[in-house]
């Protein structure tokens, strides 16, 4: 037996899960040096969430993140998390996006491509495998782990056979929720090594409780590398501890040979870290949850869908939301609970929580995966929701991205026209988040600041702020069992137009979210369910629906603009 090697996570996996992916990189710097003397295997440091954080709440380009860490840490590989043929988006992306994106992250810094597809569709990642093979990187094809009745041992090492012929350089079992028992870990290193001659590495997370035990049985059955965590980001919905692991193999055929008292050294900068990093640490991501071995919600998505709940006012609903997730898992063909399908399957089960009727809204993205816009699903989809979803529409069964056109020369026209092209790889970060990325891209981003948020919910209570910045504020009033929207106006601010002696009904949102498009205009006349406006929460596109038929009379919000459950959007008489 050889020594097993570790992948840390601490700088990407191990704060999306335990922090929601706010790790500044200025956080990073300082320890980065010491961690590049440890001698690990890799450095995960990018992809995953990390991209979508950095422009969306940090105001960071995550491109000269990998390039300050790539100086930082000459002598350690660094390593990004790549969805394939979403890259690290939340939709498939033509094939020249996923070809220029994975050529420009290898020559700013990745050395490691770990290439996942969240249903296990192979077709999904043979562009991204081939081009950063070309780049001459290391790529590790990974299969998502997970338990449901359609995935088994045999399935997973068929798709471990599939990437090796496709020249992959190791392979990851990634388990994503930490379902992997010791038991099975064993049992499927030991059949993958049995077919293939590559070197594995086991990711899991310590949400059961289970990673650790599994990690041992791991190294018993000839795992090459183990994801780990530095111990003050280690544990809950993170990685196991590094430091425990390491003490854990040493002496044994499996010792991985590193330094005890410095990585202790780097724990204490972490430890301290942590404090700052308080308000956005929530415990329930940190506890051992052995209720993961039903539910199957992976660390980064129990931590967001505890961020979502509390943005949409509703962490009451928590319990209600876990359990309806393994119905919409079920509902639609068991997917690996891994980004996008984690937020897919989740955002659809808040949103049937939240709305009191299932599949009552809808959201793009979970749309298009029905639609075999994501790829083929592990299972049949059931058929009434299919049809329920669908509508009229027909699903496809071909490899997704064949339908998506060209894309890079479109984006990167609208970009330059825009103005927000200093550098080819803001091309890249418009192209694969084209609203967002505009707004950071022009300068007009603002670092969320790490604090605890303050409700701001615009009731007769604290909508006093508003009133006082000069604005007019919107309230529906029941009086009688009739519905009216009415303004209010600080002291001599005349409010231009009369309210209408008709009765008006104000369209309001269900969740938190940023209005991204309005579908209608003022005068437009819709009928009640028409989609009227366009709303992103919890990464996904969200249509808001006419509540009755009639004209709409104003429009409240703007494009770009935060609103908040309850607010009224628009008006329709």
């Amino acid at each position: 037996m050889s020594r097993v090697k570790l992948t840390e996570t601490v700088f990407r996996d191990a704060h999306q899960s335990l922090l929601a992916t706010r790790m500044r990189t200025r956080d990073m710097l300082p320890i980065a040096e010491m961690l590049d003397q440890v001698g690990f295997f890799s450095m995960e440091v990018w992809g995953g969430a990390t991209f979508d954080s950095c422009i969306r709440f940090l105001n960071e380009d995550p491109w000269e993140r990998l390039r300050a860490l790539k100086l930082a840490m000459p002598n350690t590989r660094l390593q990004m998390l790549l969805r394939g043929q979403n890259l690290v988006g939340y939709r498939h992306y033509a094939d020249d996006v996923v070809e220029k994106f994975v050529e420009r992250a290898a020559v700013n810094g990745v050395d490691v491509f770990r290439i996942f597809d969240a249903v296990n569709d192979i077709r999904n990642m043979k562009v991204a495998i081939k081009t950063a093979r070309r780049m001459d990187v290391h790529v590790q094809g990974t299969v998502c782990y997970t338990i449901s009745p359609v995935h088994t041992n045999e399935l997973f090492t068929k798709m471990a056979v599939e990437l090796a012929d496709l020249g992959c350089d190791s392979i990851c079992i990634k388990d994503m929720a930490g379902l992997i028992t010791p038991h099975n870990a064993y049992e499927l290193i030991r059949s993958m090594k049995e077919e293939i001659d590559l070197p594995i590495d086991l990711h899991s997370h310590c949400t059961s409780g289970m990673a650790p035990m599994s990690c041992i049985f791991a190294c018993e059955a000839g795992v090459d590398i183990l994801d780990t965590a530095m111990s003050p980001l280690g544990w809950g919905s993170s990685q196991p501890p590094t430091e425990s692991i390491v003490a854990s193999l040493e002496g044994t055929p499996y010792d991985t040979g590193l330094d005890l008292k410095l990585l202790t050294e780097i724990k204490r900068y972490f430890e301290k870290l942590m404090e700052v990093y308080a308000p956005v640490f929530n415990p329930i991501s940190a506890r051992i949850d052995t209720n993961v071995l039903v539910y199957q919600v992976p660390g980064g998505m129990l931590s967001n869908l505890v961020s979502q709940l509390i943005e949409q006012k509703a962490m009451n609903k928590y319990d209600d939301v876990l359990a309806e997730i393994p119905r919409v898992r079920e509902d639609l063909g068991y997917p690996p609970l891994v980004t996008p399908t984690s937020q897919i399957i989740g955002s659809q089960a808040v949103l049937n929580v939240l709305t009191g009727e299932r599949y009552k809204a809808v959201p793009k993205e979970v749309r298009d995966y029905v639609k075999g816009l994501y790829g083929k699903p592990p299972a049949e989809i059931k058929p009434k929701i299919k049809a329920e979803i669908l509508e009229d529409e027909e699903a496809i069964t071909d490899r997704p991205a064949d339908f998506i056109s060209p894309e890079y020369e479109v984006a990167k026209k609208e970009a330059e026209e825009l103005g927000i092209v200093k550098k080819e790889e803001d091309i890249l970060t418009y192209a694969l988040y084209s609203q967002v990325a505009a707004k950071f891209l022009r300068g007009d981003a603002k670092e969320e600041p790490l604090r605890k948020k303050k409700k701001k919910n615009k009731t007769a209570a604290d909508a006093s702020d508003d009133v006082m910045d000069g604005k007019p504020v919107a309230f529906n009033i029941e009086v009688d069992g009739e519905a009216y929207l009415v303004k209010v106006a600080p002291v001599g601010m005349t409010i231009q137009e009369a309210e209408p002696k008709a009765p008006v009904d104000g369209v309001t949102v269900p969740m938190q979210g940023v209005i991204i498009r309005f579908l209608v205009e003022e005068g437009a006349r819709v009928s009640k369910g028409d989609a009227v406006a366009v709303l992103e929460a919890m990464k996904m596109e969200n249509e808001i629906y006419a509540n009755k038929s009639g004209v709409v009379r104003e429009i409240y919000a703007e494009v770009g603009e935060t609103i908040s459950p309850g607010d009224v959007v628009m008006a329709i008489e």
